[in-house]
């Protein structure tokens, strides 16, 4: 698949009132490290604290309304799931997230706040 500017452009569009803009921030280690001029993306600073929210979000606005009736899955022990619920959240798509055993307190305890119906699934042997 080939991803075009206007792609581009058109997903910005989407994700405008979505996402925070966030910063770009100089790294002293890394930049010395590489002897170049080394900046990060502050995406830690988004509501589910990384970037997986834009292309979930993307992805779902664009997937026609009779197909998410029934709601979506996915199988996620961190930012992908959060970012899947928070777009369903906003879109008014029931979201059913499974989390393996192993998921620590924490990951597992946003998904509550944001209210997802989380499922713990156990860990594939």
């Amino acid at each position: 698949m080939t991803v075009t500017r206007a792609d581009v452009e058109a997903a910005a569009e989407r994700l405008r009132d979505i996402v925070d803009v966030t910063p770009l921030q100089r790294s002293d280690r890394l930049s010395a490290e590489t002897g170049a001029e080394v900046y990060l993306k502050r995406e830690d600073l988004q509501a589910v604290r990384s970037y997986k929210l834009r292309g979930a979000y993307n992805f779902l606005v664009q997937v026609p309304n009779d197909q998410l009736s029934a709601g979506v899955v996915c199988a996620s022990a961190g930012n992908h799931a959060q970012g899947v619920a928070f777009a369903c959240a906003r879109l008014g798509i029931l979201a059913r997230v499974y989390l393996p055993r192993t998921t620590p307190p924490p990951e597992a305890g946003t998904d509550r706040f944001h209210r997802w119906d989380v499922g713990r699934h156990p860990p594939r042997r």
